[in-house]
């Protein structure tokens, strides 16, 4: 919907000051401002009129709006300005992503809470695959008498394993070509081409050993789905309590308890190459309980085949273009960071 300039302007001032104020924006307010040369009544019919085109909303019998989703929108995709990080906010991020840590979950958790604490904001960290697993190859190690250990490698280097009872009438020579009909027909294929035809055509090449097919597919399958399952970090959800949209105790107790990982993991766990930044306002979260809030998350690349998120969720009030800037410049750092490159220098303002 197009809007006029009168009406983007005075949309785009009530957006700054709500999220800056978190109170009903009233038309002598926005008269008052310098770069606003229209009259009070003028805005308050402009104002009238884009609450009933749904862009803002009036909480209250009182003349104050405040914006509606629809509003937010419209401001991110044709009114936000580009935030320009202060020096001060890029030494504070360099700094803060300098310590890198060996495990990558305890880094993960960590990006999390940095997010967090640069945001005021709930953080969440999640990895998952921009590529399909498979199997590499399959081992098989004769152990104690009466078993052997399954060693499953999969093509992003995971390495899992299980210890196995024999059948007693399968033979270390039964063993070898099992792994050999396994290695020749399961491997470097995705999980759904393990169909039952070409189980049951592996059945009928093990010979002896036939009977370990299932348990052994059943392991690999598993292997599979552990590999494909996003990894999610959440962390600061209390730090809601400090914005005043939350201050309502029965509201916060229904955002807090509906704020958890399961919710998180319904979130897009992938973000087109093109769009590395995705903001979800209110009602556009496919996660019903976020329905009231805004989610703004990023993407970088972590290498062998991995893709790492870092988002933010809190009020639809929030800064979105400030929000955007640190993430997108703590995704190039972690980007760079994985990619064994050296963080940017921070630039200071002519």
């Amino acid at each position: 919907m197009e809007l006029s300039e009168r009406k983007q302007r005075i949309l785009k001032a009530i957006v700054d000051l709500y999220i800056r104020t978190a109170e009903p924006v009233g038309s002598k307010t926005i008269a008052s401002l310098p770069d606003m040369d229209f009259s009070s009544a003028t805005i308050r019919n402009e104002m009238a009129e884009l609450t009933n085109l749904g862009f803002l909303e009036q909480p209250h019998t009182s003349a104050g709006r405040i914006p509606s989703p629809a509003g937010y929108r419209f401001y991110i995709d044709r009114l936000m300005q580009d935030y320009r990080l202060s020096v001060d906010e890029t030494q504070s991020i360099n700094q803060a992503m300098e310590l890198r840590m060996q495990e990558f979950d305890r880094t993960m958790s960590k990006v999390g809470k940095l997010v967090s604490q640069l945001t005021n904001l709930p953080a969440y960290t999640m990895t998952s695959h921009t590529e399909s697993v498979k199997v590499r190859r399959f081992e098989i190690l004769p152990a104690d008498h009466g078993s052997f250990i399954l060693i499953v490698m999969t093509t992003d280097e995971t390495v899992k394993n299980k210890l196995i009872k024999l059948p007693l009438e399968v033979s270390e020579t039964d063993l070898k070509l099992l792994g050999a009909v396994l290695n020749a027909t399961l491997t470097e294929i995705p999980a759904e081409s393990f169909t039952p035809e070409l189980i049951d055509r592996v059945t009928r090449s093990a010979g002896a050993a036939a009977s370990l097919v299932p348990i052994i597919v059943d392991f690999a399958t598993h292997v599979l789905d552990e590999c494909h399952r996003s990894e999610v970090y959440l962390t600061g959800q209390n730090r809601l309590l400090g914005q005043p949209e939350y201050q309502d105790l029965s509201r916060a107790q229904e955002i807090l308890s509906a704020l958890d990982e399961d919710t998180i993991s319904n979130l897009p766990a992938k973000l087109d190459a093109n769009s590395p930044v995705q903001i979800l306002v209110g009602p556009e979260n496919v996660a019903q309980e976020l329905k009231n809030t805004s989610v703004v998350m990023t993407r970088f690349d972590i290498g062998e085949g991995m893709q790492g998120m870092i988002g933010v969720v809190g009020p639809q009030r929030m800064d979105y273009a400030q929000i955007t800037a640190r993430l997108s410049y703590f995704a190039e750092g972690l980007g760079r960071m994985f990619g064994k490159q050296e963080l940017p220098e921070a630039k200071k303002e002519e």
